[in-house]
């Protein structure tokens, strides 16, 4: 259960935003940020006025979000003619454009008769922060992911289908108490707990915004493990979510059964490296696009910029992406990306490389920024796992 002190204060600082914006309060209506500001993920919209008590508005099930939400005020969801009067009429109102359907934002207009401002980029940065409660949560997600990981040499074999691969790991996440496939804000995005991937299938492009994608199993669903066995000598790439208390944690390792080649040894090595050129700048004040160029640069001095993120002429376009309630949150280190870093925030960190006709290869890790650089959050070693 999230404490009442934590709600408190992420209400408390929405309330800074509202008035530095003229605005008499936010309705929040993505799950996600529902249950960040109230506790509960039931089905509810939260009204946080700029000054008085949060009230949390439920459709279903009232009795959970009683018994979960710390909030003093949670009551059934009124007919749509009482909204703006149980809410004191507000006139400007605080609404998250970037995630809320169309239908549901002109809802929302007419049932309060108000105006509508987008506050989904304050809220979005102020997530990104995370308390030492949010980060000792991270951590523990982060220990059920690495435990799984450590399981792999167990079970993994040549010729096993990339599918039953992923099976055996999921299965095990499963039952560690892994809450399922990670949420994500970005739309049409969709990703499932994590991809298994050797060979052809690591390096074939799909639609996730994501340096490696896999074949998947149709055109409906294009992403992660396919059918084809897993053959010698190839890299298999492990890049998985976990999710515990509603918290993300992402990580990827490579495996293979024998030896890999030269250029994806060497490859490996150079991804390393840029793993701790990164990780180094994770400071407060750092600015995300120049990690991302600092990282780039690297790949360019060893001769791989265009393997780089991705299989050539599709390759991503960022090197770090923030985790936390959803696996695709701020910061990014992209080009364009000036805000800087801030104490808290938590990173996935995936240098990864792509080379058509011998597979995908790299590493990833979750770190929080720190005063010394990044602060590791999955601790498992990076080295190869070989069979």
């Amino acid at each position: 259960m999230t404490p009442a002190t934590e709600c408190q204060r992420r209400i408390d600082a929405l309330r800074e935003t509202l008035r530095t914006q003229g605005l008499d309060g936010a309705v929040l209506v993505h799950a996600t940020d529902v249950f960040y500001l109230s506790g509960t993920r039931q089905n509810a919209a939260l009204w946080v006025p700029a000054a008085g008590d949060a009230v949390l508005l439920v459709r279903k099930s009232l009795e959970r979000a009683r018994a979960e939400s710390p909030l003093a005020d949670v009551r059934p969801f009124p007919s749509s003619k009482e909204l703006a009067a149980a809410l004191g009429a507000p006139r400007r109102v605080g609404f998250t454009f970037d995630v809320a359907p169309g239908a549901v934002e002109r809802f929302w207009a007419r049932a309060l008769g108000a105006e509508l401002a987008d506050v989904s980029a304050p809220l979005r940065v102020q997530r990104s922060v995370k308390s030492p409660w949010e980060l000792e949560r991270m951590r523990e997600t982060a220990a059920l992911l690495c435990g799984v990981f450590r399981e792999v040499p167990s079970f993994l074999r040549a010729g096993m289908r990339e599918v039953e691969l992923a099976a055996e790991i999921e299965y095990r996440m499963r039952k560690a108490g892994n809450e399922g496939s990670p949420r994500l804000r970005g739309f049409n995005q969709e990703f499932f707990m994590g991809l298994a991937l050797a060979a052809g299938s690591a390096t074939a492009p799909s639609y996730f915004d994501g340096p490696v994608t896999g074949r998947g199993l149709s055109p409906s669903s294009p992403l992660g493990a396919s059918v084809e066995p897993i053959p010698r000598d190839v890299p298999i790439l492990l890049d998985y979510t976990a999710m515990k208390a509603g918290y993300v944690t992402d990580m990827t390792r490579i495996a293979v059964c024998g030896r890999l080649a030269p250029e994806l040894a060497r490859a490996f090595e150079v991804a390393l490296a840029i793993q701790e050129e990164v990780v180094r700048g994770l400071v407060p004040g750092a600015i995300p696009s120049e990690l991302w160029a600092r990282a780039k640069a690297l790949a360019e001095r060893e001769g791989l910029g265009d393997r780089f993120m991705g299989p050539p002429g599709a390759q991503a376009r960022f090197v770090g992406h923030g985790v936390g309630l959803e696996l695709d949150e701020l910061p990014v280190l992209a080009p364009g990306l000036d805000t800087p870093l801030v104490r808290g925030q938590v990173l996935a960190i995936e240098p990864k490389f792509v080379l058509p006709g011998l597979g995908a290869i790299g590493i990833e890790n979750t770190w929080a920024v720190g005063e010394g650089g990044g602060e590791r959050i999955t601790e498992l070693p990076d080295a190869v796992m070989a069979l």
